[in-house]
This record gives structure tokens, sequence and C-alpha cells, in this order.
């Protein structure tokens, strides 16, 4: 077995916003940096497959967003995309290597996206896996009165809740499963084992922070991520699990306003391409990547 199958990236923190965020480093200096972006309610171990094998050719590095792995969990904040892409952007003057090359998933995708549309001049090439943002029928895009109400109901009801915890890392592991039925034994004790705390009687806890969970009321107009990912002016490669609930980018018309664009489908995928398909995945991204 390779030595590369025993790499362990090292962890860093830095300040965005009066937060203590953390991000991981797979190493390879004087290689182009390449930043990974996890979506909502994971973390940056996430992508440890698609790291150990993208860092042949890239500087890597992975992002745990605010209230995510082991980044400080924002008090009284929405956890909005504005949020998020300013922590984004703050990571990235942090390692200065621009044009950066960016991947994300989901919400990271979204992320990255959005830092694309803002600051098309520092994105050398960017992939995005289902980050497009919630479909046109999603309740987030019913008027503004009923998402704001649906909002401060839903995080009162979270100052009620008490976290979901499980009795052995055997239990949360099948709830992991139970997430993605796309996952082998073995992604989803890795994922399980870094997404997770151990409670003072010996339970297992999400790393996220649950108000992290609702929707932020507002910054989510279709409208506005047209308007920013219009500006996008670097390839981009969007993929789309063909089992997931989200919208293909053929038929989406935020996809449609990014200029240069591919668009990639992977049969037998779910939300999580990079880890239902990951050879598919390495494939085109690395094609994409090199060209």
């Amino acid at each position: 077995m390779a030595d590369s199958e025993f790499l362990e990236p090292v962890s860093h923190f830095f300040y965005s916003h009066r937060l203590k965020l953390q991000f991981w480093d797979w190493g390879q200096e004087g290689k182009p940096s390449l930043v990974l972006v996890h979506g909502g309610l994971d973390h940056a171990r996430n992508w440890d497959w698609v790291a150990k094998d993208l860092r042949r050719d890239f500087h890597v590095y992975a992002l745990d967003l605010r209230g995510h792995g082991n980044s400080g969990w924002a008090p009284g904040a929405l956890y909005t995309v504005a949020e998020h892409v300013l922590d984004l952007s703050a990571l990235l003057d942090i390692i200065d290597d621009f044009p950066v090359y960016l991947v994300g998933h989901s919400l990271g995708g979204i992320i990255t996206l959005m830092y694309s549309g803002i600051f098309p001049e520092k994105v050398k090439k960017l992939v995005a896996i289902e980050g497009l943002g919630p479909p046109e029928k999603h309740k987030i895009h019913r008027p503004a009165p009923e998402r704001m109400r649906d909002w401060i109901e839903r995080v009162r009801q979270a100052e009620h809740r008490t976290p979901h915890s499980y009795p052995n890392l055997d239990a949360a592991v099948a709830r992991m499963k139970e997430a993605n039925p796309h996952l082998s034994d073995e992604q989803a004790r890795h994922l399980t084992l870094h997404g997770t705390n151990w409670n003072a009687d010996g339970s297992i806890i999400w790393k996220f922070d649950n108000y992290a969970r609702p929707f932020p009321p507002y910054g989510n107009r279709i409208e506005d991520a047209k308007e920013v990912m219009r500006r996008i002016s670097c390839p981009t490669l969007l993929f789309w699990g063909m089992e997931s609930w989200a919208t293909d980018p053929d038929t989406d018309e935020r996809a449609g306003v990014i200029a240069n664009r591919k668009v990639v489908k992977a049969p037998g995928a779910g939300h999580w391409v990079h880890h239902d398909q990951l050879d598919l995945f390495l494939r085109e991204t690395r094609a994409f990547l090199g060209r």
C-alpha cells in the first residue's frame, strides 16, 4: 500500500468575523493551490479520498465551515451564504496564491460559485457538486413573511431541542448510512469518526451546530444568485447525481447564466457524487483541471 494511503493532513486555525475556524492542509508546496469546501452539516474530512488523489498535482486545503467540523460556532449568527463567503475569502487571502482552484459540494458549491462571481479575477477554475442552491419550489423561495415566520419558529424549536446523541459509534455509523445508502461501510465509519465528538457519558454526538440547520430567511433569491453567477469568468464544471433531489443543471436557470460551463451527470449517484461515484468524479475533475 502506498505511503499516501496513510497520509494525514495538518490542522491549522485562522480567524474570520471574530470566529476561530479550522482548515486542513494536505501539503505539496510549490504546486497550485486548490481549496475544498464541504456542504451543510458536514465537515472537511469528507474530502479525504478526493484530497489524497488531487494532492499529486495541487497544494490541497480543506475548510471546516463555521459551525461545522472543528470550527467555532457563531452565537446569534444566521449561517448565511454571505458569512460563509466572507470566511472563504479570509482563508484564501491567507493562502495568497491567486488565481486559485476551488471545489465545493452542496452548500460548499453555493459558496464557491458565489465567491467566483464576486471575485472572478481570483479563481482559475471551479468545480461545483450540486451547488446551485435549493430548487425553485423549495420553501426558502416563498414570500418573505412566510420565510421569516418559518425561520423564527425553527430557531425557537432549536432552543428547546436537545441535540440527538447515539449510544455508540456503530449507531452513529448506521445513521450516516441511512442518510446516504450509497456509502460503503468503510466510508460511513470514516465520515462518522471525523464528524462526531464524545459526551461525558460516552455517547456520540455530531460536531455541527444545530443552529446551522434552519435555512436563513434571506440571501437565497434566485435572481440574486443569477446576478452573481453571471459574473463567473473561469471555466466551471458542474456535477449532478442522477438519483439526487437537486435540479438538473441543464434545466436550472442559475446554471444557464454561467458562460463557460460544463455539466457532468453521474448515474448511480445521489447528492454526494464525490462519494457515490468517486472514480467518475476524480476522472472528470482531473481532466477538467488539467486542461
